[in-house]
């Protein structure tokens, strides 16, 4: 069992947790993911990493109600326990690997949008104890929907707020304060880390490819099972299939077919979708361990 030590509501449906998981969190690095279970006949939840304390043996989870699994989690509170947390999964962060001193010459932009602050926050963290301060843009629909803005102004350069409906900080989508800045305020960056919703990453995408800006982005939101065995995050990535889960979740955004991707997410939603996905796809249609090849 996996004891929650510490639970609190960030905004309307979404949830923090500590966690205690000290195998994982001795090994995990941003960008990667998690698998939990509430119980044992609990469904599988992909959840990336959002912090992590080494010492203490604890990772960070932010839970967003959207089905049945999570609606579940939504009551728990510290003192309470996951059945399974298995994890790191999935490939860390590019960076992580890079040469310190190649990388304190870059000057890095992160967009968040939505939920996608969670992921974004381990990754600046990261890269702040180690000296690189990297400008950091969070979005949402309105101010009630903003999280984590604390804890992302003490580890970035600069950070840059935005609502849609200009309720706080600036007003407009995350697409907007790109443009501001690159194109208004005289801002350069070596490359942009975009991680939300499926539409903002594509249009985030679509702006930082008029300014030749690199765009790694986190295919995370089309995970299911985590394993590859499901299907549900193949994906075209510079005309190769790929699966999100065991490939990435990170991709240079500018080669992802967004457009086939979200089509496809919304295809699979249903029953017959799957079937019909794993008809047409055949032995491409899984990626388990992602040098099988797949299997009917």
């Amino acid at each position: 069992m996996y004891k929650i030590v510490r639970a609190e509501e960030l905004a309307a449906n979404i949830y923090l947790m500590d966690v205690e998981a000290p195998r994982v969190a001795k090994s995990c690095d941003p960008g990667q993911f998690l698998i939990v279970r509430k119980d044992e006949d609990s469904e599988r939840i992909p959840l990336t990493i959002c912090d992590y304390d080494r010492a203490a043996g604890t990772v960070t989870i932010v839970v967003q109600v959207v089905g049945a699994a999570t609606e579940m989690m939504r009551g728990m509170k510290a003192g309470d326990s996951f059945h399974d947390v298995v994890g790191p999964l999935g490939c860390p962060s590019e960076f992580v690997n890079e040469d310190l001193g190649s990388l304190r010459s870059k000057k890095m932009l992160f967009v968040a949008g939505g939920l996608g602050t969670a992921p974004v926050y381990p990754q600046v963290k990261w890269l702040h104890e180690r000296g690189i301060d990297a400008d950091v843009i969070i979005g949402a629909k309105t101010k009630d929907l903003v999280i984590m803005e604390d804890e992302m102004k003490a580890v970035a350069g600069n950070l840059y707020v935005t609502t849609d409906d200009g309720s706080y900080g600036r007003s407009g989508m995350v697409t907007k304060v790109i443009d501001d800045l690159i194109g208004e305020e005289g801002k350069s960056y070596d490359v942009c880390v975009a991680i939300g919703p499926m539409i903002m990453m594509k249009f985030v995408c679509l702006t930082t490819k008029k300014y030749d800006l690199p765009t790694i982005v986190s295919m995370n939101p089309i995970m299911v099972d985590g394993t590859g065995m499901c299907g549900a995050c193949r994906l075209t990535v510079d005309g190769e299939v790929k699966f999100a889960c065991v490939d990435g979740p990170e991709f240079d955004g500018h080669k992802v077919d967004f457009d086939q991707a979200m089509k496809r997410q919304q295809i699979y939603k249903t029953e017959e979708g799957r079937a019909f996905l794993k008809a047409q796809e055949g032995n491409t249609h899984h990626g388990g361990c992602g040098n099988c090849g797949g299997n009917d």
